[in-house]
């Protein structure tokens, strides 16, 4: 197995990077590939699947997303093609306290997981994710806050200010009046 490898980015394609190291270029899935710059040298943290038919690599920018992505592939009926799109959508810390709080209206709406996905993921992930250095619940809370009042009809630059100015640590119910009470004031 492959822990990382460190080269040059020399094409970004939709699905993932073109890394050359050793003079070979070596594409990498990636879940935001647009992240990375080209003629840049970079580190990429690497998982390699092998199957019968495709050997494919899989890269991260961070360890703490290549954690996330190999606990995430071993939910049933979860896959590599199925988490990529799932770490580039959602963060960390977000989709963490999602599975810990078990938010599944959160989790549905990454692509192609629907309501049985979603709790299979809780069933098998709740309580056994530790990912070092990645503080969890606050940026959480405050992406689900975001979330509920553009529901609600607010538009971002109407919200943005009144976000930190909550509680994190209030159920989610709690932050939502604290923020309506300063949105109408």
């Amino acid at each position: 197995m492959y822990e990382y490898i460190k080269g040059v980015v020399t094409d970004i394609k939709s699905t993932g990077i073109v890394l050359e190291t050793g003079g070979i270029g070596y594409f990498v899935h990636t879940p935001n590939p647009y992240a990375f710059e080209i003629d840049k040298e970079i580190k990429v943290y690497l998982y390699q699947q092998i199957k019968e038919d495709e050997h494919s690599l899989f890269g991260f920018k961070e360890i703490s997303e290549k954690e996330l992505f190999l606990k995430l592939i071993n939910v049933k009926g979860l896959g590599c093609k199925m988490a990529l799109p799932i770490l580039a959508t959602g963060s960390i810390s977000g989709i963490v306290d999602a599975i810990e709080r078990e938010n599944i209206l959160y989790l549905k709406k990454f692509p192609k997981i629907g309501d049985k996905l979603a709790k299979q993921m809780i069933l098998d992930l709740k309580g056994k994710i530790q990912i070092a250095g990645v503080e969890m619940m606050e940026e959480s809370t405050q992406e689900e806050l975001a979330e509920v009042l553009k529901g609600l009809g607010y538009k971002e630059k109407e919200f943005k200010s009144v976000i930190p100015r909550i509680d994190s640590s209030l159920a989610i119910e709690d932050q939502v009046r604290e923020a309506l009470k300063l949105l109408l004031k």
